[in-house]
């Protein structure tokens, strides 16, 4: 493949693209001057390990390790879809709820995925099974966060109109479809927008990263699609978890609203 090496000055000017973003937001007040550097530099730094980490973990191609790096991937995910709630649910929930969610939609589609259309040999060739994992694992996330997010902030926000459903005999879902609708909408519309924008507006990151690596244009975009429809089906699994599990966390059998089970915003906040 023709690959065009990239020096550390290339990076040095793109970066620079960020500190102008700083720049702007320390000059207009808007207080994401430090957060923007924090993020820059924290990506630097991780994708500078997994580098690292990718180059031993393809030379062993242990099922062991595999599985390993990819049980910190999900355990990360799950922590940062914990951290993006305004409202969290109280105890193991908080974090468990994503959690499981994401390893049970994400991992089914990659296993799918290796065992049923890319098949490499082995199955759980490193090289093929952590990219899938991050890609839909990624997606699964922001989808499961938005959702969950959603969910807790309406039903707060909507905390009258759902107990005057419940009051009126409506079961708990029925009661909850007030709030369950926004926030399904809200876990899908990020797939959506990018399987829709995909080739006309933008020309997605894996597809991209092949051309640009030497692969020819039309294999390039049968693996896209695939990626695609991967991640639209592992993200949909994944925000229809969350949400109904969600609903069964803050109602009871008694088909009452459990608000009591949700932190207070102040005290989830960081």
């Amino acid at each position: 493949m023709n690959v065009i090496p990239l020096s550390y000055w290339d990076l040095g000017i793109a970066a620079g693209l960020v500190l102008l973003n700083a720049l702007a937001s320390l000059v207009l007040g808007l207080g994401l001057t430090r957060s923007l550097i924090i993020a820059g530099v924290r990506m630097t730094v991780q994708l500078a390990l997994i580098g690292l980490v990718l180059v031993w973990l393809f030379s062993v191609q242990s099922p062991w390790w595999t599985l390993l790096v990819a049980s910190v991937m999900l355990g990360m995910a799950g922590y940062e879809v914990y951290a993006r709630q305004a409202r969290r649910l109280r105890g193991f929930w908080a974090y468990g709820l994503g959690a499981s969610s994401m390893v049970l939609s994400s991992v089914v589609v990659t296993l799918l995925a290796l065992g049923a259309l890319v098949q490499p040999e082995p199955w759980y060739d490193p090289r093929y099974a952590v990219p899938l994992l991050g890609m839909i694992l990624g997606n699964t996330m922001t989808g499961v966060a938005l959702g969950l997010d959603t969910l807790t902030t309406a039903t707060v926000r909507d905390q009258a109109a759902v107990e005057a459903r419940l009051a009126l005999g409506h079961p708990r879902f029925d009661a909850m479809r007030v709030v369950v609708v926004p926030a399904l909408r809200s876990g899908f519309i990020p797939i959506i927008n990018s399987m829709a924008a995909a080739g006309v507006v933008a020309l997605p990151g894996m597809m991209t990263g092949q051309i640009l690596s030497g692969t020819p244009p039309e294999e390039a975009v049968k693996y896209q699609v695939l990626i695609m429809f991967l991640i639209a089906g592992a993200t949909g699994a994944g925000v229809l978890m969350a949400v109904y599990g969600g609903v069964l966390r803050l109602t009871d059998g008694r088909h009452r609203l459990r608000l009591d089970r949700l932190k207070q915003a102040d005290q989830s906040e960081r």
